[in-house]
């Protein structure tokens, strides 16, 4: 079994729990359900951004706790101070140490786009993130059936959410619909021994549709990997850990658009 298998079960089990405490009928009742989301596509298309989707995540299985205090308030503001084109927030617990609060508290003082970031293996989940003001949600391929995708897609489209569909490898890419799919993100971390390489998403990047806005996850460092990546195509670079692993993540985020700029002028 893969931490990913791992998750995923327990997920389920957490779904089913959260059903019975929360229902749907609750969760409609949020403000966010009267408020129109945030196209997470269109900021990335912006020509006055960079494109960085900056993560805030307090650990993961593969590096444990990196930064397990931060302050969602002080570090989402100070992302999109930084110039970053949108938010991810982790709202898995048990294994990133998140919560649904972390994004809530994101989207009360941010008007960028935000990503939920979890393992969504129901349409209670996508519910839920319309619920707490999430505008766009991540679907992991290596989780899915080819009719989940197309199943949570059209529920995330009902409720005004955009889909992002993670892949890690052609297989993946081929045997996913695409139709309801906003945009396609490429995790460049091998699922199997955890290794990080850009060239995954090179590799991939000619294989995706090219009116498909495109993102790179895991493994992005530099301004110089932002700009190859943006040279096979990529509008958007999720990173976490790499700013997540310093005392100001924020700052570390404002360095790197500064100097992506630097490199792009």
């Amino acid at each position: 079994m893969t931490i990913l298998d791992k998750i995923v079960a327990h997920k389920r089990t957490e779904v089913l729990e959260r059903k019975e405490l929360f229902p749907v009928k609750r969760l409609e009742q949020s403000i966010y359900f009267k408020t129109q989301p945030v196209s997470f596509r269109s900021y990335l298309e912006r020509e006055d951004k960079v494109g960085v989707v900056a993560e805030i995540k307090r650990k993961s299985p593969s590096k444990g706790l990196i930064h397990p205090y931060v302050n969602v308030e002080q570090l989402s503001i100070g992302y999109m101070q930084a110039g970053a084109s949108a938010l991810s927030v982790l709202t898995d617990k048990e294994f990133f140490g998140g919560s649904n609060d972390d994004l809530t508290t994101a989207r009360t003082f941010n008007f960028c786009p935000i990503l939920r970031k979890d393992f969504i293996v129901d349409e209670y989940q996508v519910v839920e993130a319309r619920s707490i003001g999430a505008d766009v949600v991540l679907l992991i391929a290596a989780a899915l059936s080819p009719e989940e995708i197309k199943s949570l897609s059209k529920t995330a489209h009902s409720l005004g959410l955009e889909v992002l569909l993670e892949v890690h490898n052609e297989e993946e890419l081929e045997r996913s619909p695409l139709e309801d799919v906003d945009v396609l993100g490429v995790n460049n971390r091998n699922l199997h021994d955890f290794s990080v390489s850009l060239e995954t998403s090179e590799a991939l990047a000619s294989k995706i549709p090219q009116d498909m806005t495109k993102i790179s996850e895991s493994g992005i460092r530099t301004a110089a990997d932002i700009v190859r990546l943006r040279k096979a195509g990529y509008k958007g670079f999720l990173i976490g850990e790499q700013f997540m692993s310093h005392s100001r993540p924020d700052e570390a985020c404002a360095r790197l658009v500064h100097d992506v700029k630097a490199l792009l002028s």
